[in-house]
């Protein structure tokens, strides 16, 4: 009866990572537990012979399996005899722990020789193996070991009936085991997915700040140090890891919509037109619908429409007002400002970090948040927060792509 519940289970086989697991391994440790170590090894190459002929594996992993299902049934048989001799009697209850302690470790050694077959015939790394093999199969074979529990007080109590119980039981573990593994491969290809959402997001995001730089090499340079600058003040005032990813990758993409300036107005040296200062204020708006069309980016898309507004409400494109325009917003806005006064490589001349400091002061609670501009200012004279305008490394530090694709997929 047992070789047969072990053949039924094993037709229901469950495949894993190139294992195969089974509720045969059940009837085994039974065999092993009631029968002896003899009856459980001609168990287990019964089953096994089943898999060859059903299966016809390579002559090295048949002879692993000849192998593992030699040995385990055999210690497994010849450590519960040993219990019996030191007075644990199969006829009792409590020879049902002896059961589940046996099963525990069967499943451990059978796993052991099976993963030292696909060490030796693939190099695969047993310590890897266990990781993810064993252990996310641990509760379900926990589970098992009080089945075979179960089993061997009904059976004690009931006979041959408790068969009808390990029968049932049987079939919902196998489908329980099933929907397990099923699970963790879905989430497993869910977060393959993320990654390549990730880096398919994170590589638009670089895409425009480098296209960007092609066109005009200072702009690109300037929306780093923005989002160098918005992220430590972020970071000062205590807002969360998210909320400084938001403001930096607002920073990186804050003067996006400048594609739309045409070379006259990019590089312009001179006072602007009053028409050409209505196309530089379409830029935030600009700005914001670009980066809005890129999934995930809509928190962003919000922060780059507003970081022109002005506390006064005299900004654009809105005319918000104080509070009415998002914290972040307010943070690129000083950033912004502070650095167009200080990059080297402006079209203008740039002023010392003294008057920049000067400036900041006096339109604070007009034009930029009287607080964050002070939370600002005591960045760059106690932490000495700045950016590198004259070469490329500060820009690539922040741009950043790799482990932006990893922060993307952790979040």
């Amino acid at each position: 009866m047992l070789t047969i519940v072990a053949l039924t289970s094993d037709a229901l086989t469950i495949e894993t990572r190139g294992h195969r697991l089974s509720g045969a391994f059940i009837a085994i440790v039974l065999a092993m537990c009631f029968l002896g170590p003899a009856p459980a090894v001609a168990i287990a190459l019964v089953t096994m012979a089943f898999d060859w002929v059903r299966d016809r594996p390579p002559l090295n992993y048949a002879l692993n399996n000849l192998a593992t299902y030699a040995i385990f049934p055999l210690v497994g048989g010849l450590l519960a005899r040993g219990a019996v001799d030191l007075g644990a009697h199969p006829d009792s209850a409590a020879y049902g722990f002896v059961v589940f302690g046996v099963y525990l470790v069967t499943i451990v050694l059978n796993f052991a020789l099976t993963a030292l077959g696909f060490r030796l015939a693939e190099g695969s790394p047993m310590a890897r193996q266990w990781r993810t093999v064993l252990v996310p199969l641990l509760p379900s074979e926990l589970a098992a070991a009080t089945l075979v529990l179960a089993f061997s007080v009904i059976y004690v109590a009931a006979g041959l009936a408790a068969f009808v119980v390990l029968i049932v039981a049987l079939v919902a573990f196998q489908y329980l085991t099933r929907a397990l593994l099923i699970s963790q491969e879905r989430a497993e290809q869910l977060e393959a997915r993320s990654t390549e959402l990730a880096s398919l997001q994170v590589g638009v995001l670089a895409a425009l700040v480098q296209t960007l730089s092609l066109r005009d090499k200072m702009t690109a340079r300037h929306s780093a140090a923005v989002a160098r600058y918005a992220r430590a003040i972020a970071r000062a005032i205590g807002c969360s890891e998210e909320q400084q990813d938001l403001v930096h990758t607002a920073g990186l993409l804050h003067d996006i919509g400048k594609f739309i300036f045409p070379d006259r107005i990019l590089f312009a040296d001179r006072r602007l037109s009053a028409e050409d200062w209505e196309i530089v204020k379409r830029h935030p708006a600009q700005g914001a619908r670009v980066v809005g069309k890129v999934a995930g980016l809509g928190p962003v898309a919000e922060i780059i429409r507003c970081h022109h507004e002005r506390i006064d409400g005299r900004g654009y494109p809105r005319g918000l007002r104080g509070e009415e325009i998002p914290l972040l917003s307010r943070m690129i806005s000083i950033a912004d400002t502070y650095d167009v006064m200080t990059a080297r490589d402006s079209y203008r001349e740039p002023v010392s970090q003294a008057e920049a400091i000067a400036e900041l002061r006096r339109v604070a609670g007009t034009q930029l948040d009287a607080e964050l501009v002070e939370v600002f200012i005591g960045l760059l004279e106690e932490s000495g927060v700045g950016f590198q305008h004259t070469t490329d490394a500060d820009f690539e530090a922040e741009l950043n792509v790799e482990a932006r694709v990893r922060a993307f997929v952790a979040s």
